[in-house]
């Protein structure tokens, strides 16, 4: 991955024991698996103890200006987030990062995930997680059968991000849709991060740094998802 602090040298990766890279790989997924069933939980039981119509009530009530705010909130959760997962002192402090960061983007999709099943129903939300997980296994396995190394997608994602939280930004202050189009470029971009990610995993992280890739990872399927549903409550629409 470009610019991973934490890389290995490429022949100290290769040189390890088949065992052990696959034994990182399983360790990385497996992580993965823990933190998608905790958001899950964790959504499911706001959703469930707040009730839907009372979610998507709450999100109507922060307006654009108020979700930019949560949002510069939620980047520097992240940001902190990341720091603790890529620790190189401390597991404790790996599995904390990971944590924070499942709840930090548990607590950003609750309002809009009140909103797709009081308005679609969950039939909504299954299509959306069925859709993000066929997208998710198709990048995974193309990357881990052929072995493609995606490390030039950096660059590329970096400026595609700031491209696109500059547009959010815009439309907040100037009052326009970003419409079904961008939504549908976003579910590329995240497409995309999945390939850069899971490039990272196979080729790039250390050993021990399973749980920095799974942080990394499970971003990249959280913003797939959002998108993902997104995209399918407009197609409703």
């Amino acid at each position: 991955m470009t610019n991973n602090p934490y890389a290995p040298p490429a022949a100290a990766w290769i040189s390890l024991p088949e065992h052990r890279r696959a034994s990182f790989i399983r360790k990385t997924y497996s992580h993965l698996l823990v933190a998608v069933l905790a958001f899950v939980a964790i959504d499911a039981a706001v959703i469930a103890l707040v009730g839907a119509d009372t979610l998507a009530s709450l999100a109507s009530a922060f307006g654009g200006y108020g979700w930019l705010g949560v949002l510069g909130l939620f980047m520097v959760v992240s940001w902190v987030a990341t720091s603790m997962a890529r620790s190189s002192t401390s597991a404790m402090t790996q599995y904390m990062g990971l944590g924070l960061y499942v709840v930090a983007e548990a607590v950003l999709f609750a309002p809009f995930m009140g909103i797709a099943a009081a308005y679609g129903g969950s039939d909504v939300l299954l299509t959306a997680a069925a859709i993000t997980g066929f997208l998710f296994t198709a990048m995974t396995a193309f990357v881990l059968i052929s072995g493609a190394k995606f490390r030039w997608l950096g660059g590329v994602l970096a400026v595609a991000g700031l491209g696109a939280m500059g547009a959010i930004v815009l439309s907040v202050f100037l009052g326009f849709s970003l419409g079904i189009w961008f939504t549908a470029g976003m579910i590329v971009f995240a497409c995309a991060s999945i390939l850069y990610q899971t490039s990272g995993i196979l080729h790039d992280y250390r050993e021990s740094q399973h749980v920095a890739a799974a942080l990394a990872l499970f971003a990249s399927v959280a913003l797939l998802f959002w998108y993902v549903l997104q995209f399918v409550m407009a197609s409703r629409d």
